[in-house]
């Protein structure tokens, strides 16, 4: 009877010693060293040696291949997934979960609530540590798999377990002190909700998770999202506790930087945007391992365009005759950013002759709550941008697209491609993160394009 673990391999990197031993895409790795593989983690983990007995299924059969290889070598085998096993599934009911408030028919991938350890440690994704068993606690430790991304919402035990709708949640602080004892270091968030975990109670996590460091390296705060699929009893923070939230940080803050030397509590971009207050400067943001959570992301796009403007107000001045620019592009965002591009597309113009033209698209499908420019859906933004003239390029934000090696590849939470939509709007489309990716095509210095 075979093994019921091991990877499926879909590619093999040319010159490795798996392309010298004979590896194909469709084999199965089934185990290394006599160590079944559970995923992608085993097989770096157990692979690391120089002398390796691999047992590969191909066609229903098992064989072992022997190999001796220098420690800088690699195998060279590529995947189809990174959990050879399965994915975890989430135990709780956070009230809160953005997949329970999904959109009805949106693709099985979107709809998994995984709470996967392992996808923390590989991808950055947010865990609570609420299903770990005592094989996950010992894996952990040999492997030392760290750092961990960790949803905490609350260290009061009662309280976070009214958040994660589970009440046999663990004692979260004393699961980051193991965790602390193993040598793992985490980056932690907290989802706020208002009126359950803000005010006081915000105040108390923030002092229990620092008296964690250096074991819990960073901590973000988040506002919560929800979407027009939520069914009741919650609702978004208001600007005026959004600015309540900023005061909090801005005066506990710079203790804790004494203490640590970093900034250490982070609150979202989207907090100062719905605060209607500046991002604070790039010193601020002294680690960005939070950097996917929306922590930063507005200080980059502020810097990258001070840079871009200042080169490109130079290169205009220099050149002796203006150069051939287009008239008119369009540039799509989301609600929340839209103020920021638009100052920024106005200062464009000034200096280029180009009419940038923001587009922010309210978010139709998830409901107007949703102002982010990554939840955006293809529909909504082919039906903001029907009948307008989009002048001769439209930019798209490139976070609305799944990532992908090619952008030919990638889609749209609703499943359209870049070149699907480029051929319903009847221009040219690009993807855009920055405004300088915005600038260099329309100030003819390159740029992607479809």
């Amino acid at each position: 009877m075979l093994a019921s673990r091991g990877g499926v391999v879909s590619a093999v990197l040319p010159d490795s010693i798996g392309a010298e031993v004979g590896f194909e895409p469709g084999d199965v790795l089934r185990s290394i060293n006599g160590h079944p593989l559970r995923d992608v983690i085993d097989y770096q983990f157990y692979g690391a040696d120089e002398r390796l007995l691999l047992v590969v299924e191909r066609a229903g059969e098992e064989q072992g291949v022997l190999i001796e290889r220098d420690a800088d070598e690699e195998l060279g085998l590529i995947f189809a997934a990174p959990l050879f096993d399965g994915l975890r599934e989430c135990n709780n009911h956070c009230p809160f979960c953005f997949v329970r408030q999904m959109a009805p028919g949106m693709r099985r991938t979107l709809c998994l609530r995984d709470d996967d350890y392992r996808l923390s440690f590989l991808s950055g994704s947010f865990v609570t540590l609420t299903d770990l068993a005592e094989d996950d606690w010992q894996r952990i430790a040999e492997q030392h798999l760290g750092p961990l991304y960790v949803s905490v919402h609350a260290t009061d035990v009662t309280l976070r377990r009214k958040l994660l709708g589970n009440p046999n949640a663990p004692d979260v602080l004393a699961q980051l002190r193991r965790l602390g004892d193993l040598g793992v270091e985490v980056n932690a968030q907290i989802v706020l909700v208002p009126e359950w975990n803000d005010g006081e109670a915000l105040r108390r996590s923030i002092a229990d998770l620092g008296d964690l460091w250096p074991t819990v390296r960073t901590l973000a705060i988040v506002p919560v999202g929800l979407t027009r699929y939520h069914r009741g009893g919650l609702r978004v923070l208001r600007p005026d506790e959004a600015r309540a939230v900023l005061d909090l940080v801005a005066e506990v803050a710079p203790p804790l930087r004494e203490r640590f030397g970093c900034t250490w509590v982070y609150p979202s971009d989207e907090l100062y945007l719905l605060a209607g207050e500046p991002v604070p400067p790039a010193t601020f943001y002294d680690d960005d391992a939070q950097r996917e959570n929306g922590v930063g992301l507005v200080r980059e796009l502020l810097d990258d365009w001070e840079m871009t403007r200042a080169e490109l107000a130079a290169a205009f001045r220099r050149a002796k005759r203006r150069p051939s620019v287009p008239r008119r592009v369009t540039l799509v965002c989301g609600m929340s950013i839209a103020p920021v591009l638009s100052a920024m597309a106005t200062e464009l113009r000034d200096i280029t002759g180009v009419d940038v033209e923001v587009v922010s698209v309210v978010n139709r499908l998830f409901g107007e709550q949703v102002t982010v420019s990554g939840l955006l859906t293809g529909a909504d933004v082919l039906e903001a941008l029907r009948g307008r003239d989009l002048g001769e390029r439209v930019f798209l934000p490139e976070g609305m697209f799944a990532p992908g090696e090619a952008d030919e590849e990638r889609v749209t939470l609703d499943d359209l491609t870049l070149a699907s939509m480029a051929t319903q709007l009847g221009v040219p489309v690009s993807l855009a993160s920055t405004m300088s990716e915005v600038a260099e095509p329309v100030a003819g210095r390159g740029g992607r394009r479809r």
